[in-house]
Parts: structure tokens; C-alpha cells; sequence
């Protein structure tokens, strides 16, 4: 018998559950980055190479994504941690979960950005298109202190049901809202849930974007073959993302914080030998939480506290995997 695969986001939580954070970025201590930042001598994920595996030396590279969506859900059907309930075509809109969104743009992100500031860290922002439109001051405050702007979609669709007009639209539609906006053009894209098409990496390459981050893969940056051209892959997390652990697996903000330190000390461990990168998820009303934030400033400071690491913008670590002769260039594009 045929099994049926629940495509929404909390079913892909709750199937994940089941089975299963530059060139700028903030280097601690120059002294001490060359003192424990050991230099490439051995291949590296089947590459040999010479020289630093990251900026300046840096042992470990951290790069943290915050979603900013908040705002361009659908009023209605949108998942949530409220039960599920069909609505007559007469409502309209579910206030509750719009409540529970809203908390994104009102408190999560303004209470992110303030702790990335306070640690001097960069990151990118995978914005939604019609959040942007909602909520213009935010986005530009987003992108004034220094972070990415990041392709998310204009809106919350099923992207990979899309035939290549419509996909394409869809793609550049998203640019366009996010630009018009913060002035700042996405380089770098996000499918939803990561779902994209058999014509997504095409079209992304057509349209002028470097990067996306839609691949588990691998804990480094790689380059893949789209149209002919290089294309790179910044590596997303499910491991390290909080509307998994938080939402789906029903992850205390210890146990989040414990998961991350986790994965922090064997990247870091092997970064002594080898290019290491380790992605971590924020989404706008989970990790904007209270509790959350204390969390992610006590992973942070743990994380400065070791010499060599980096704090790196998604754009920054694409431009920079094109241009080391080391980064891995896979022979299979998935």
C-alpha cells in the first residue's frame, strides 16, 4: 500500500521528528586565531589544497540564518501550534495564528537584531516578500545594521508544483519585493521548507542569483554545475533549526542550546584539519522569544569564547567558496 506523505510544514516536522548559527564576520583574538588555527595540509572532503580554509584564518565559520516571515503567511490553513481547523470559505482569516505570527515582526526580530548587535555578529535574512511589503521599517532596519537580505519567496507557495513561467515569475518576483524595499538584491535563496523544483537551480542561476541554501549535504560550502556555470551551495541545517526542535520535537530552549554546543564542539574539533561550517536557524517568532534569546546569547558567548571563530553572511561565504582554490566541486548536482 502506498504511503501518503504529509507535504505541510508541520508534517514535514513532525515525519523529521520521527526519524530523526565575515570574510567580516567576528574573529576573536588575531593572536589567538594564529595560534590555534592549523593550516590545510591534508585533503579536505577530496580536495587538497594549500593555504587558510577560511578568512583571516579562522578556525570555524558559524552561519546563522533568521527567517523573516512574519506577516506573509496566509491569512488562513497556515501551520502553527494551534490545532488545525478547516474553516467555511466564510472566514476569512484565523486571528489566533495571525497573533502568533505577528509576534515575529512586533517583538522577535527587533529582539534579535539587538542581540546580534550586541555581539557584533552578521547574518542573513531569508526574506518572505509580502513581509517585506507589510513591514518596510523592519526590513530596512534588517539590512542597515549589516545583514543579508535573502531570497524567500514573494509568498508561502508550492514551488516545486510549478511549471518554468511560473517558477521563474515566482523567483524574480521575490528579488524585486525585497529590493524595491531595502534597495539590496538577493544573491542568495530559500526555498519554502526547502521544497524546490527539478527548475529551481536553473532559473536561480538565469535570474542572477550566486548561492542557495536548499541542500543538507554537507557542514561547508560546495560548488555545483547549473547551466554550465558555477553555482554555490551555503549548506541549511534541520539538526541546528529552531522551528524543528522548537515546534516540531517540542525542544526546551536547554535542550536547543545543549544541541547547538553539541554540534559547535566537533565542528570545531575538526575545523583544526579541515574547511568546517556550522549553520544554525533563527525564525522570527520562535528564536525572537524571551527564552529563546537568552539561549541563543549564552550559545553565543560560548561560541566567541573560543579563538578562531567566525561569524560569517551567507553572500560573503559564496563569494569566498568561488574564489578558494579548496572548496569541494561535487560531480553530482542533487
Amino acid at each position: 500500500m502506498e504511503r501518503t506523505i504529509d507535504t505541510s510544514r508541520r508534517g514535514f516536522m513532525a515525519q523529521a521528528g520521527t526519524g530523526a548559527l565575515a570574510a567580516g564576520g567576528l574573529l576573536l583574538g588575531a593572536a589567538a586565531q594564529k595560534a590555534e588555527a592549523a593550516p590545510a595540509k591534508t585533503a579536505v572532503s577530496g580536495k587538497t589544497g594549500s593555504g587558510e580554509f577560511w578568512p583571516n584564518g579562522a578556525r570555524l565559520v558559524i552561519s546563522v540564518s533568521m527567517q523573516f516571515e512574519a506577516g506573509g503567511q496566509p491569512l488562513k490553513g497556515t501551520d502553527s501550534p494551534f490545532p488545525k481547523v478547516d474553516f467555511p470559505a466564510s472566514i476569512t482569516s484565523d486571528p489566533v495564528v495571525n497573533t502568533w505570527f505577528a509576534y515575529g515582526y512586533r517583538e522577535g526580530i527587533p529582539r534579535m537584531l539587538d542581540l546580534w548587535d550586541r555581539h557584533g555578529i552578521k547574518v542573513t535574512s531569508h526574506m518572505i516578500g509580502e513581509a517585506v511589503r507589510r513591514h518596510p521599517e523592519l526590513a530596512r532596519d534588517i539590512v542597515n545594521r549589516g545583514h543579508e537580505a535573502a531570497g524567500h519567496g514573494p509568498r508561502w507557495s508550492s514551488q516545486y508544483a510549478m511549471n518554468p513561467a511560473q517558477e521563474r515569475q515566482f523567483i524574480s518576483e521575490a528579488a524585486s519585493m525585497v529590493q524595491e524595499v531595502t534597495g539590496q538584491r538577493p544573491v542568495g535563496y530559500n526555498a519554502n521548507w526547502l521544497r524546490r523544483g527539478p527548475n529551481t537551480l536553473s532559473l536561480l542561476q538565469e535570474l542572477g542569483y550566486t548561492y542557495h541554501i536548499d541542500d543538507l549535504s554537507r557542514d561547508e560550502p560546495f560548488i555545483e554545475q547549473v547551466n554550465g556555470k558555477d553555482f554555490v551551495v551555503v549548506p541549511y541545517t534541520l539538526r541546528n533549526n529552531d522551528i524543528l526542535l522548537i515546534e516540531g520535537r517540542n525542544y526546551s530552549p536547554s535542550q536547543f542550546l545543549e544541541q547547538i554546543k553539541l554540534d559547535f564542539d566537533q565542528l570545531y574539533e575538526e575545523g583544526a584539519t579541515r574547511r568546517r561550517m556550522m549553520s544554525i536557524s533563527a525564525h522570527d517568532r520562535i528564536s525572537g522569544t524571551p527564552q529563546m534569546v537568552k539561549a541563543w546569547d549564552e550559545f553565543l558567548r560560548y561560541a566567541r569564547s573560543h579563538p578562531g571563530v567566525a561569524f560569517m553572511r551567507k553572500d560573503e561565504i559564496a563569494r569566498y567558496a568561488l574564489s578558494s582554490p579548496i572548496t569541494v566541486r561535487e560531480t553530482e548536482t542533487i
